[in-house]
């Protein structure tokens, strides 16, 4: 597809989020606060994807985005592709990848877990990034990070 056949409209700055499940697109929007935004922001729903099949992309104007909400993304879609937009032109392009550990970013299954029950962060380590499996650094309790509920 040719730039001229652009399905959703360019930026001059700012982000586009691209290649996330479809399915994920208003999970990304809800935990990036973009509903509360005061930028514009270009949601593009169920396009289709020679990667994926279908996909959503999300440009956001005039925001880049901090190494924490990039770690929160890789929890709801890894894989996804940020574009950082300068100008119009893509200044930096990169693979969103599940980091090692996870902190504060999603809450342990485990109703037992000391995170369940005192005001403290939880803290998870990224023991099988290809399967997706959380382990509570507190229980020890393994999760899926596809079933994880976000703090």
């Amino acid at each position: 597809m040719g730039k001229k056949e652009m399905l959703v409209s360019a930026i001059e700055n700012g982000t586009v989020i691209d290649h996330i499940p479809a399915e994920k697109t208003y999970q990304v929007v809800d935990l990036l606060g973009l509903r509360e935004s005061d930028t514009p922001v270009t949601i593009g729903y169920n396009l289709p994807s020679k990667k994926i099949g279908r996909k959503g992309i999300i440009k956001i104007t005039n925001k880049f985005f901090s190494n924490e909400e990039i770690s929160r993304l890789s929890v709801v879609a890894p894989k996804i592709v940020l574009n950082v937009i300068k100008d119009y032109e893509v200044v930096e392009k990169k693979t969103v990848e599940t980091p090692d550990e996870l902190h504060g970013i999603v809450k342990c299954n485990n109703p037992k877990c000391i995170t369940n029950n005192e005001p403290m962060q939880t803290y998870f380590n990224v023991v099988d990034k290809e399967h997706g499996v959380l382990k509570c650094h507190y229980c020890d309790k393994e999760q899926d990070i596809a079933n994880v509920k976000l703090c």
